[in-house]
């Protein structure tokens, strides 16, 4: 066992350690193997050369993002200080697999091997269908595809459309006119793209109808040029729905289509469009589906385990 004195180059360590030293708690639990001492802007390292070595490296690149965004989140500090086997990068941050630089520095990139097939197909086909359960990150990966798109300038507009099935539920109960009534079922929409974009700019964008978040009734009769346009919840589009969404495409567009076949809540009556395109579109030259399943899962990690145990339950029956 060996000691080193690592020597923060930070304009504010209080900080940088965080509120009651929230942000060091989580460091330390990423480095169980070393003993670590902080004193001000000192931080004593006791542990083997090999644990100090991987420490110093990933704590100078932490202070890079705090000296780039002036703050730190636990989710930042993962993917920097940790390895793969907890969430992080193993220390290797490369700017060229950063989709956009969120609020609050936080690096949205991604972070499974289906996610990245999903960034690497945009780059050559302009429609994309990913499908997977709950918590892939299948949409909010899209969504940081449109942004990057809009920041890029690469196009105009940003379409964010679902149809108006809710699971289990009626919207018709709820106060206020109908945008007020479908607010809350977009709310996974609205919050992806807070995360991304700063408030005002966010504001502003809807505002302006740069960004549109909007029922897949309220496609019908356009032309989406210049444009990303998402459908999430595609499963619970019809068949004549779905048909009716992809014919928007118009010049410079990419489509991103996104569901989980595992949640229809059509009636019993109506085919699910999803199903239907997965049959009649695949193979076609232009056209990608990429299939996520729980190893993609980037929610709690109970998440993957409640998933599977779903799966079981229906393979049974």
């Amino acid at each position: 066992m060996s000691e080193r004195i690592v020597q923060l180059d930070v304009m504010s360590p209080v900080e940088f350690f965080g509120p009651g030293d929230a942000h060091m708690n989580i460091i330390k639990s990423l480095f169980p193997k070393l003993k670590i001492i902080v004193r001000g802007d000192i931080i004593k390292l006791i542990g083997t050369k090999s644990d100090m070595d991987v420490f110093e490296k990933r704590i100078d690149l932490l202070m890079i993002q705090f000296d780039k965004f002036g703050k730190l989140n636990e989710d930042v500090i993962t993917r920097i200080m940790g390895d793969e086997r907890n969430g992080g990068d193993g220390g290797e941050i490369n700017d060229s697999d950063v989709l956009v630089y969120g609020r609050y520095g936080k690096l949205i990139k991604a972070l499974t091997v289906n996610q990245k097939k999903m960034v690497d197909s945009s780059e050559t086909n302009d429609l994309i269908f990913a499908i997977g359960p709950a918590g892939t990150g299948k949409t909010y990966t899209a969504v940081a595809l449109a942004v990057r798109a809009l920041k890029n300038k690469e196009i105009k507009k940003i379409i964010l459309a679902r149809p108006a099935i809710e699971a289990g539920e009626s919207l018709g109960f709820l106060p206020g006119d109908m945008k007020d009534k479908l607010d809350p079922y977009l709310q996974p929409l609205y919050d992806a793209l807070r995360d991304m974009l700063p408030t005002q700019k966010f504001l502003s964008y809807i505002e302006d109808e740069t960004i549109e978040v909007a029922p897949l009734a309220f496609m019908r009769g356009r032309t989406l040029s210049n444009a990303y346009a998402i459908l999430d919840e595609a499963q619970n589009a019809s068949e004549s729905q779905l048909k009716m969404f992809l014919t928007r495409m118009g010049k410079s567009s990419k489509f991103i289509v996104t569901g989980d076949v595992t949640q229809i809540d059509l009636p019993k009556q109506k085919q699910s469009g999803l199903l239907q395109a997965q049959r009649l579109l695949e193979g076609i030259p232009g056209i990608e589906f990429i299939k996520l399943d729980g190893r993609d899962v980037v929610r709690h990690k109970l998440v993957t385990k409640i998933i599977s145990a779903y799966n079981k339950s229906s393979e049974i029956k």
